[in-house]
């Protein structure tokens, strides 16, 4: 990067960290630090849950996804609309009138302690991992750019966002989301007008996504029924809508936004705002994916876009053998790149003969491409010891090789500010969720609020080192995006059934809920281990085996005295 880009780079983080502190200055009680004296419009409420979900593996690996996969990905939002309703009329409500700090607190009323530690445990385990995934994503920009150890890297990305989660809580978080979003938002789309500058003068923006739609990355929608494919409309209205009412309802890393809202009604509006505007948030994100890759079908890609791993590779004795997949990948890339053009003027003339004809030709050729990226993907791996995957290198390449000096600067903080907003807020609710079910609840009910704020710090502390330690494994993942969202497949669909229970199957105790969400973890986990399904219906599944099991098991073994009605 130029010193131009270093400037813009570091003042941008700086006036970041430096609000959130200077605008938290002041947290004397644990409701002040946890949840920033539920004082929060319902604009801070709407931008802090979409700053939460936009870590830097959106912006890192959504637009690779788009890369390599099409659009499609898309798809996986379509719940969110309804969820968002349903949270709104049932759950919003509910944790404001019980005046919670945590979603968990509500499971102790309806059930007891033990039901209530479970799902504070689930959460603890998904939660701590996917946040390791998010401190890797931008520490992926810094080992590109400056070659640093991933391991430096990984402190210096956890390390940084732990600064003002310490030290100023729920209302720095809040904060430095407004910020980051108003960024973040100004970044992605200077990156999408900028890969349509850089086309050839002859290629317009929609040459460009009618190349990339004949070529399969504009594929927005499947209404085919499959349950292993992992993107279609019905896993993403039915799959996706119980991950997404699990995430906002049972998760405390969005259910800690939305209960800093200043009223039921602020928090309503926040939620309704985020189902309307995340859609069109991620679609833009993932056509800027598909423009690249309708750019790189005019200019000659690099055969792996990860370079520190191919800087590796050329000094093993490997290189010759890469170099000469390096050559036949130019070539193919070369006879592409006259048939994509002859796809484009084909287009405009609206000759459906000659545009089948490319479409054949071009189909071929893009197997050849992707047979000879397989073979330096193995290759890769053999000489270096490790699994390797580049789908999260494919945006971050290309921002750097051809974005103009002070843009690269703005494009990788947005990068690293995407990953500060929701590694912030996943920080506060790990440490939320193990200060208020666990320390208080458990360990040490009656102490001074100045002593759980203490406390509250270095619970943060020690959890950002966790996720940091998680962060160091997260390279042999492949697509972060998918990872991230596999990962709490595995336990979102099992904590929304605990809840659905409680709040919809008032016959249904403590025991029999507890056993039932046991033993569909079990399930739910064996499932995923078999590749039964794709994984959004892990969600559905892990839901309703809850809900059965526990109707089961009140059956067979009834319990006399049900948990109070929350």
């Amino acid at each position: 990067m130029s010193y131009l880009d270093w400037i813009v780079l570091v003042l941008t983080l700086t006036f970041i960290v430096s609000y959130g502190i200077y605008r938290s200055r002041e947290n004397k009680n644990i409701e002040s630090y946890l949840l920033a004296d539920q004082s929060l419009p319902w604009y801070h409420v709407t931008l802090s849950l979409m700053a939460t979900q936009a870590s830097a593996i959106t912006f890192l690996s959504a637009p690779g996804q788009a890369y390599t996969d099409g659009m499609r990905f898309v798809q996986f939002y379509f719940g969110l609309p309804l969820a968002m309703v349903v949270l709104c009329i049932t759950f919003v409500p509910r944790f404001h009138q019980l005046k919670v700090f945590t979603a968990y607190e509500f499971l102790e009323g309806r059930f007891d302690l033990r039901t209530r530690g479970l799902t504070a445990g689930l959460f603890l385990l998904q939660r701590g991992l996917s946040t390791g995934l998010s401190i890797y994503a931008p520490a992926i920009i810094l080992s590109s750019i400056l070659g640093w150890n991933i391991t430096i890297t990984n402190i210096i990305s956890g390390g940084l966002v732990m600064l003002y989660t310490v030290t100023g809580g729920a209302k720095a978080v809040s904060h430095t989301h407004l910020q980051q979003m108003g960024i973040v938002t100004l970044g992605m789309v200077i990156a999408g007008f900028t890969v349509v500058m850089l086309l050839p003068d002859e290629v317009s923006f929609t040459d460009a996504l009618h190349v990339a739609g004949k070529m399969g990355k504009t594929n927005l929608i499947d209404f085919s029924f499959d349950l292993n494919n992992r993107y279609n409309v019905w896993s993403g209205i039915i799959g996706g809508f119980f991950l997404q009412l699990s995430y906002f309802g049972t998760d405390q890393s969005q259910v800690g936004r939305y209960l800093t809202g200043s009223s039921v009604g602020q928090s309503r509006l926040g939620l309704a705002m985020n189902g309307l505007l995340k859609i069109p948030m991620q679609f833009l994100i993932l056509m800027v994916g598909a423009l690249v890759f309708a750019f790189y079908q005019f200019t000659t890609p690099p055969l792996f876009f990860n370079q520190v791993q191919v800087d590796k590779v050329n000094q093993t004795a490997y290189a010759g053998e890469y170099q000469q997949l390096e050559s036949r990948h130019d070539a193919i890339q070369t006879q592409k790149r006259q048939h994509v053009l002859a796809l484009s003027e084909a287009l405009n003339r609206e000759d459906q003969p000659a545009i089948d004809r490319a479409r054949g030709v071009l189909g071929t050729l893009e197997g050849e491409v992707q047979a000879v990226r397989k073979d330096a993907q193995d290759l890769i791996s053999k000489a270096n010891g490790e699994a390797v995957n580049d789908v999260n290198y494919i945006f971050l390449r290309f921002v750097i090789q051809y974005l103009p000096a002070g843009l690269v600067g703005l494009l990788i903080a947005v990068i690293l500010l995407a990953s500060m907003g929701s590694v912030a807020a996943a920080y506060n609710s790990l440490a939320s969720t193990t200060v208020v079910d666990i320390y208080k609840r458990m360990i040490r009910p009656e102490a001074p609020e100045g002593h759980y704020v203490t406390v509250s710090r270095w619970i943060t502390f020690g959890w950002g080192v966790f996720c940091i330690f998680v962060a160091q494994y997260a390279s042999r993942l492949g697509s972060m995006i998918e990872a991230v969202n596999v990962l709490g497949s595995l336990f979102y669909g099992v904590i929304l059934g605990v809840f659905l229970v409680a709040f919809y199957f008032k016959s249904i105790g403590a025991r029999a809920v507890f056993w039932g969400a046991l033993i569909g973890e079990v399930f739910v986990i064996i499932s995923f281990w078999l590749e039964l399904t794709a994984f959004l219906w892990l969600n559905l599944i892990g839901c309703v085996l809850v809900i059965v099991f526990a109707g089961v098991i009140e059956k067979v073994w009834p319990q006399k005295q049900v948990g109070k009605a929350g």
